[in-house]
């Protein structure tokens, strides 16, 4: 997984922001985390059970965006999902599911398809950060 050269990390697109990081694949969880670093993220995480992703969720400290796979475990994230959007986190799933796959009530949140395209998530995150702001 490389980060695309065509986005400027002066100052990072991510710069200041807290990004939770579910992925229960220890390598990919640990490219996704670097990634977000490289273009300023403070990553929380990344973790790869629900459990302590919801303690993460669920201690009240700032969370700006999360990167979630939709399948932690055998367990569907949503129990977190919910959580993030009732706090007014935005997030994205990046996952080998299809739109079509995913609970009717997250259809409309974005959807990176594995094989991850890191730049993509970056774009993705710093477009639903800014548009929240």
């Amino acid at each position: 997984m490389v980060a695309s050269p065509t986005l400027s990390r002066e100052g990072g697109p991510l710069s200041g922001r807290r990004i939770l990081v579910v992925e229960d694949e220890y390598f990919l969880a640990d490219d996704i985390g670097r990634a977000l670093r490289s273009f300023g993220a403070d990553v929380a995480g990344p973790v790869g059970d629900l459990d302590d992703a919801l303690r993460i969720v669920s201690d009240g400290g700032i969370l700006h965006g999360a990167v979630l796979d939709v399948n932690i475990r055998s367990e569907m994230i949503y129990p977190i999902a919910e959580k993030l959007r009732a706090r007014g986190i935005p997030m994205l799933f990046a996952t080998g599911y299809d739109k079509m796959t995913l609970g009717p009530e997250f259809r409309d949140v974005l959807l990176c398809e594995k094989p991850l395209d890191v730049a993509a998530i970056v774009r993705g995150l710093a477009g639903l950060i800014s548009h929240e702001a």
